[in-house]
């Protein structure tokens, strides 16, 4: 089986198994204990790993949640519906987001624009023009697009020059263990967010949202994990600290810290960097590049490939357009009784590259 679906969900590596076994043991035999270890040794470790892949400079203030929608909703509950919420955003936002905005929308007091993202090539002007001269409370945008591959051209240098009264979230999701990102310049400015379900391989659960220093925003959804630090000695009222518990949640299943620790820790072992990733998996997509241009396959194609910059400016998935619903979901069977594992959305079909992929594949199967 030809796995290309791995922006979807990565294979897991065998470490894994036995990260789920020893947090089994661990949390089975201390039971209430297991909290000294979780929040002592492996969230802080998590978060230095964290860190050091996005070169962040605190990793006490990268928070943690069993999924990247659980976070930007806490953020979105910092804002005070009562007064004018301004939101600006594009059209190729993720459906969790895009879903809470439609709904966020129904109060008279929200107000949405979204920025098309397409042409490509003209997206950073555009966002940074809006950004720049709309009075918004919060700016979010992908910086690899779900439903293209395509990275948002320049949108570090954007969001080094937002407005310092608008919050910024940069969903990192489709980058984060694939495309090289360096957020020193942005780590004070900006929130981001992403997880390990996909490129990096330790399966869904373990998601998580960098915290610019000094934020005082104070999210109206929180919990018990929020006053981890003050339990013993809890205060009158609703305080917040100036770390990432600042937008903890409550009880969770920390096995996938266990397995997306020891992933990081097994690439960390063997060297192998997301820059060594990122080349490995630029070269696989060339040859596919190759082999489909030789082939002159009529849907899997140069004219409906949609890209802005191959080399520069993709992510590690293509996506093609299909015309219909119905000729991505027949190409996609095809494309299954070829041991071809892709997925599709509507008429969209995207097809990914992964480290797990041999060199020596030859990509030709998926257009004979």
């Amino acid at each position: 089986m030809l796995h290309m679906a791995c922006h979807s969900h990565h294979y897991w590596p065998d470490v894994t198994l036995d990260a789920i076994q020893q947090y089994w043991h661990e949390a089975a035999q201390l039971a209430d204990a297991k909290w000294e270890i979780i929040f002592g040794e492996k969230i802080p470790a998590f978060q230095r790993a964290i860190a050091d892949t996005l070169n962040l400079p605190a990793p006490e203030q990268i928070a943690l949640a069993p999924n990247t929608h659980e976070l930007v909703y806490r953020l979105l509950s910092a804002f005070d519906l009562n007064k004018p919420l301004r939101i600006l955003t594009t059209d190729g936002e993720f459906y969790s987001f895009a879903r809470q905005l439609l709904r966020l929308e129904e109060h008279t007091s929200v107000e949405v624009v979204r920025v098309p993202t397409q042409p490509f090539g003209t997206l950073p002007q555009r966002f940074e023009q809006e950004l720049q001269t709309g009075d918004y409370q919060l700016a979010y945008a992908s910086q690899v697009f779900f439903d293209s591959g395509v990275a948002f051209p320049q949108l570090l240098e954007i969001a080094a020059r937002k407005p310092d009264a608008t919050q910024m979230v940069i969903d990192g999701y489709h980058a984060f263990f694939a495309r090289p990102t360096d957020l020193s310049a942005v780590a004070d400015k900006v929130f981001y967010t992403a997880g390990s379900y996909k490129y990096l391989g330790a399966g869904e659960g373990m998601c998580f949202m960098s915290v610019p220093r000094g934020c005082q925003l104070r999210p109206l959804n929180t919990g018990w994990f929020a006053e981890m630090a003050e339990l013993e000695n809890r205060a009158e009222g609703v305080g917040y600290g100036d770390n990432w518990l600042r937008f903890a949640g409550a009880t969770m299943d920390y096995s996938p810290l266990y397995k997306a620790l020891a992933v990081l820790d097994m690439f960390k072992r063997d060297n192998i960097s997301v820059e060594t990733i990122h080349r490995y998996v630029q070269g696989n997509q060339q040859r596919f590049l190759a082999a489909m241009d030789a082939a002159s396959h009529p849907l899997l194609n140069r004219g409906n490939l949609i890209h802005h910059d191959l080399e520069n400016g993709h992510g590690h998935f293509f996506t093609f357009r299909c015309g219909s619903a119905q000729n991505a979901e027949e190409l996609q069977a095809e494309l299954r009784k070829k041991n071809v594992l892709c997925d599709r959305r509507q008429q969209l079909l995207r097809l990914g590259f992964a480290i797990y992929h041999p060199q020596e594949e030859s990509f030709e199967r998926l257009f004979t």
